[in-house]
């Protein structure tokens, strides 16, 4: 029988009333007695890892649940981590970028309605994601309503539907009917290679989604503020506004001064692509990094942990647009 490791992080699908709404409060091993027929699956052992509404999960916290995730690999067949829905996707980008090459599954859950609930949807999500932890090759995923997502690129759609998270830009690795996984015919996620841990991350990053009528101060405001990275979240395939209020030259102002600065798509789907339209070329010109297919979730995870690692922009830009899992091995971890 497959040991499987439970790490809880809080979240809805941990919460019960408190003075002031929902807050966390049930335990793993809680959680697991309201689900008996887990034990017909697999040997389980449970750590309440953190116990936190997802909205209060930052980035020093996608380092816990990391370090948890490495040092499981070791002991366990698979990993099941719960998690608040609000900001799950990020992560599970967080997850599959810390982690290089891992040699289980490690799958993110959580839900729409408390476990305690008359009508929650936490036992089949929990059900369904210890499925998925015994059986698919291993990587990082979420699972969700029957859905198997890479975790890189994972997104929260809804805010109240039980269908709350989406696949973005790539097909869904799998899905669980009736019991049962059904996987995608794909290659597994893991590459060739030793499984690694890298925590290092900045989180001086500043995510500004622009709109018509855009002031340009505002992005001179994040050199003055200490910002190390900015993400432009733009119009359609990507492209700055030149025109009357024009973004360009303070672009090259924050690139000048060292400040890393990328640029993607408002839109959910198909990415960015800044090759077609006098906009998105200007841009290119001016120096920003074009950022392909990637959801804001995994680019604001891997912009902060690439300007974690590195101070060489050409490294930061690689990996900002590149490959998934990509460290140096010449820079020692700290």
């Amino acid at each position: 029988m497959k040991r499987i490791l439970m790490l809880t992080t809080g979240g809805t699908i941990a919460s019960e009333a408190g003075e002031d709404g929902l807050v966390p409060k049930t335990t793993g091993q809680q959680m697991l007695e309201i689900i008996p027929e887990l034990a017909d699956l697999c040997e389980i052992d449970c750590t309440d890892l953190i116990n936190l509404d997802s909205t209060n999960i930052q980035p020093e916290e996608w380092a816990i649940m990391a370090r948890a995730a490495f040092e499981g690999m070791q002991k366990y067949d698979g990993i099941v981590i719960t998690h608040g829905t609000d900001t799950m996707a990020y992560s599970a980008a967080a997850l599959a970028t810390m982690l290089t090459n891992p040699t289980v599954p490690v799958v993110l859950t959580g839900s729409v309605f408390p476990i305690g609930a008359e009508k929650t949807d936490a036992k089949k999500n929990i059900y369904d994601a210890f499925l998925a932890a015994m059986h698919i090759p291993a990587g990082i995923y979420l699972v969700f309503d029957g859905r198997v997502i890479d975790g890189l690129y994972a997104s929260k759609v809804r805010s109240a539907g039980l269908d709350a998270f989406v696949s973005v830009n790539r097909p869904y690795a799998g899905k669980i009917e009736d019991g049962k996984l059904v996987l995608r015919d794909a290659e597994p996620q893991a590459t060739q290679g030793e499984a690694a841990l890298d925590e290092r991350f900045d989180p001086k990053v500043l995510l500004f989604k622009l709109i018509p009528g855009f002031d340009p101060e505002l992005l001179r405001m994040a050199a003055t503020l200490g910002y190390r990275g900015v993400i432009l979240e733009s119009f359609g395939p990507g492209g700055l506004t030149y025109y009357r209020r024009n973004l360009i030259p303070a672009v090259e102002e924050l690139i000048s001064a060292g400040i890393v600065v990328a640029v993607t798509t408002q839109c959910l789907y198909d990415g960015c692509d800044m090759n077609t339209y006098e906009v998105g070329v200007k841009a290119l010109k001016a120096g920003v990094i074009p950022t392909g297919d990637l959801t804001t979730e995994a680019l604001v995870v891997r912009m902060m942990t690439a300007l974690g690692r590195w101070q060489d922009q050409e490294k930061i830009a690689a990996f900002v647009q590149g490959e998934r899992g990509y460290i140096d091995r010449e820079t020692p971890l700290t």
